[in-house]
This record gives C-alpha cells, sequence and structure tokens, in this order.
C-alpha cells in the first residue's frame, strides 16, 4: 500500500470520499427521518401508540433484512462492473450489459426474498403474541405493519437503483428524492394519523407511500437522464438472468444474514423491553429511533466505501482501494465520536422531543429515554466503526467472515450479556442496552481486525 495519511493521495480520497458520502449520508438521513417523523407523530397519539408503533417497526425492519441485505449487495456487484469497465477504457457494450443485469438480477432477488417475510408480516399480533406481548400493543402493532408491508419491495428496489447511482458516482439525486420525500410524508402521515382517524395504520401507510414515491421518482430520474437512459435498467425485466442472480446470493445473503442478525438484535430488544411494559418500549423507541438518526451518517459513509474500494478492486489498483478502506473509517469514527459527545450531554431535550407533555406518563418516558440515550452515547464509536467497515469490506465482495463477527457479538455475547444484566444484575431496561453496547464494541473490534488482514492480504 503506497502513501502515508498526509500524502495528497490521502488527501484527494478523503474529499472523494465525502462528495460521494454526503449525497448518500442525507438519502439515509432523510429515510430515517421518516421513521422519526412517525415516531414523534405516534408519541403525540399516546404512549400505547408509540409502544405499537415501536414494536411494528422492529419487527418490520428484521424482516425487511434478507430483501435489503439482497439490495445492498447490487452495489459492490455494479462498483466492480463499472471499475472493469474503466480498466478497457470504460465506454465497451460489456459494462454496460453487467451494470444491468446487475441491478437488474438483485431486483429478482429482492423480490423472491420479501415474499416469506410478508407472510410472517401479515400474522404482526399472532407473532407478538406468541413472543409474550402485551395484546393490546399486538394489536396496534399488527394495524402498523399490514399497512407499512407493502412498501417494503419499494424501499428495495429504491436502495438497489441508488447503489447504480452511487457506482456512478452520481448519488445527489437520489438525496434529493429522499428529501422530497420526507417533506412530503409530513403531512401525509400527519392527514392520514389525525384527521382521517386511520391512526397507528395511518403511519404505516404513509411510509408505504413515501417508499413507492421515492422508487417511481428514481426511475423517472434516470429515465431522463441522457447518460443513464442508455442503461435500460428495466429492459427485458422479465426475464431473469440465473448467473447473476446466484452471484446477488452469494454476495448477498451473508449481507442478509449480518443485518438480520444487527437489526434482530435491536427488535430483541424491543421484545424484551416489552417483558417491562409500555413506558420502557417507549424509551426505548425514542432511544433506538436517535441512535438511528446518527448511525445513518457513517453508514451512508460505508457504502460509499462499498462503491470507492469496488471501484478500485475492479480497476485492479490494490493501494487506491486499501486507502479508500481506512479513509472512509477515519471519517466515520470521527463523527460519531462526535456524536457520543452529544447524546451523553443532551439526552434529557432528546427525549422531550418524541413526547406530548399532556401524557400523564410523559415524564416517567422521558426519564428512562433520557437514561438509555446516554448509554446509546457510550457506542456511538463503536457502532460507526462497525458498519464503515463492513461497507468496506463489502467492496471486496467479503461478505461471509462479517456475518460471523456479527452472529458472535449480537447473538453470543450482547444480547444474553444485556438481558444477565437487565434481570440477574437489576439494571432492568437499561440493562439490555447495556448489552447492545458491549456486542457494538466487540464487532467493531472483529471487523477492524478482519479489514486490516484482508487489505494486507488480497491488496497488498
Amino acid at each position: 500500500m503506497t502513501g502515508t495519511p498526509a500524502s495528497p493521495d490521502w488527501r484527494t480520497e478523503a474529499r472523494a470520499t465525502l462528495v460521494l458520502s454526503l449525497p448518500i449520508v442525507f438519502t439515509n438521513l432523510s429515510q430515517m427521518a421518516l421513521a422519526l417523523t412517525e415516531t414523534a407523530l405516534l408519541g403525540h397519539l399516546g404512549t400505547e401508540a408509540l409502544a405499537g408503533g415501536m414494536l411494528a417497526v422492529s419487527l418490520y425492519f428484521a424482516l425487511l433484512a434478507p430483501g435489503l441485505g439482497l439490495a445492498f449487495a447490487a452495489a459492490p456487484l455494479q462498483a466492480q462492473v463499472r471499475g472493469a469497465g474503466r480498466l478497457v477504457g470504460g465506454a465497451g457494450r460489456g459494462w454496460v450489459r453487467g451494470m444491468r443485469r446487475a441491478t437488474r438480477s438483485a431486483l429478482w432477488a429482492v423480490g423472491l426474498a420479501l415474499l416469506p417475510s410478508w407472510l410472517l408480516l401479515w400474522q404482526t399480533e399472532a407473532v407478538l403474541r406468541a413472543l409474550g406481548q402485551d395484546p393490546v400493543l399486538a394489536a396496534l402493532a399488527q394495524e402498523y405493519a399490514r399497512a407499512a408491508m407493502f412498501g417494503m419491495p419499494g424501499f428495495c428496489a429504491f436502495v438497489v437503483l441508488r447503489g447504480f447511482l452511487a457506482a456512478m458516482e452520481r448519488p445527489a439525486g437520489a438525496m434529493w428524492i429522499s428529501l422530497a420525500a420526507v417533506v412530503l410524508n409530513l403531512p401525509i402521515a400527519w392527514a392520514l394519523i389525525f384527521p382521517a382517524g386511520l391512526g397507528v395504520a395511518g403511519a404505516g401507510l404513509a411510509l408505504s407511500l413515501a417508499n413507492w414515491g421515492m422508487v417511481i421518482a428514481t426511475l423517472v430520474l434516470i429515465r431522463r437522464d441522457r447518460v443513464f437512459r442508455r442503461f435500460h435498467l428495466l429492459g427485458r425485466a422479465w426475464r431473469p438472468q440465473p448467473a447473476r442472480m446466484r452471484e446477488v446470493f452469494v454476495v448477498g445473503l451473508p449481507i442478509a444474514a449480518a443485518m438480520l442478525l444487527e437489526i434482530g438484535v435491536f427488535s430483541a430488544a424491543a421484545l424484551a423491553m416489552g417483558w417491562f411494559g409500555a413506558t420502557a418500549v417507549a424509551a426505548h423507541a425514542i432511544a433506538i429511533q436517535t441512535a438511528s438518526a446518527t448511525f445513518m451518517v457513517p453508514m451512508g459513509i460505508g457504502q460509499a466505501a462499498t462503491a470507492r474500494v469496488g471501484l478500485a478492486a475492479g480497476a485492479r489498483d490494490a493501494a487506491a482501494a486499501a486507502r479508500a478502506g481506512w479513509v472512509a473509517i477515519g471519517l466515520g469514527a470521527t463523527f460519531m465520536a462526535a456524536m457520543a459527545v452529544m447524546l451523553v450531554t443532551m439526552s434529557p431535550v432528546i427525549a422531550w422531543v418524541f413526547l406530548n407533555p399532556a401524557d400523564a406518563t410523559a415524564a416517567e418516558v422521558a426519564a428512562l429515554g433520557a437514561t438509555l440515550l446516554m448509554v446509546a452515547g457510550f457506542f456511538q464509536l463503536g457502532d460507526g466503526i462497525q458498519v464503515v467497515t463492513a461497507g468496506a469490506l463489502r467492496g471486496l465482495k467479503d461478505t461471509r467472515v462479517p456475518m460471523l463477527f456479527a452472529a458472535l457479538g449480537y447473538w453470543g455475547i450482547g444480547l444474553p450479556f444485556g438481558l444477565f444484566v437487565a434481570h440477574v444484575g437489576g439494571l432492568g431496561p437499561m440493562g439490555v442496552w447495556v448489552g447492545l453496547g458491549v456486542g457494538l464494541a466487540i464487532v467493531a473490534v472483529l471487523m477492524l481486525r478482519r479489514w486490516r488482514a484482508v487489505s494486507r492480504r488480497e491488496l497488498g
């Protein structure tokens, strides 16, 4: 690997990563803003509505993981195809066709992966009651889930198309579409929840409408752009490519499994909060939505790292690929260190943003929510490092070992430890979050070691 942290190459890489990642970050933040908006609106509907919506969202994202993981697999495939195209001049029909096939195959794979998720989400109430959740909250959760589930294919398709734009190093269009969706979603969600009287179901319906609106707008953008139009991304979309689909599954299933393990552990934490009552679930909703919002930034940097590392690897530039990964990790760690300070020092203020002061239980929820936010502050750095490093590894199509790290850190150590200190150690809801922090820290260390080993071995 050439260059030093002070060399122009490193500074150039940092600028390139920021230019690519900032639109992706804003896209991610706007996606999170959709959930944050609806969480805040449900919080003003009442504690039970907030708790029921939180349970639904936890199950929704856990069951979204298979499709989302395969959608994320499109990005390294698209980036490496374009990188190889650059190697041979970049204007041949081969790489254009390869980009189209990678995109189309990812869409097919996503559609197949979401079918079982739909079946489970339709039975949300039965699933949650079988897991020991309050019947009232389970019924509310089903109202949300049945309305939101129809937007899942739209969201995953948007991620696939966003990966195409990132591989083409023009992600700004997806950012503006996402920001427009947030602006439009607020009045639509409010109208469906309150004046229309749909309550929790209205929030789920608004999310579905926003997801399909984004994918339709992105397709229009691609169709009207002179450069993108020639790819004919949906040309002969009814004809799957078995070989390409196999590659999507080979790369994407470990990503999906790792995402399911990570999302699943937070979903399991939400279910564990349900054993402590509606107040604990509502406080958990505040903390998880806030932590998820800060997480969107390093996640975007990690997605940029996938593209940057993949482009360099496809062009067989080992030094540039290694440099891209390390620069992205440094940027993600720096941001999350700042977020740690913010969450620790401003947790009470943040908690009250989600609550209606007139609610009789608001003070209790705010106090517990502030405590959980402080705990979340302490694991921000580990969370940022692990997601950016995972993104860099995806650029090299290295996805299986990170999946095993996620299994060990989240489920083998983090969640069991959290449940132990919550119940046996007497920490209650806070103990569950302590366990989450421990799991994230372990995964971050393992991911860094993996990137160091792989970048030295494969990139020289």
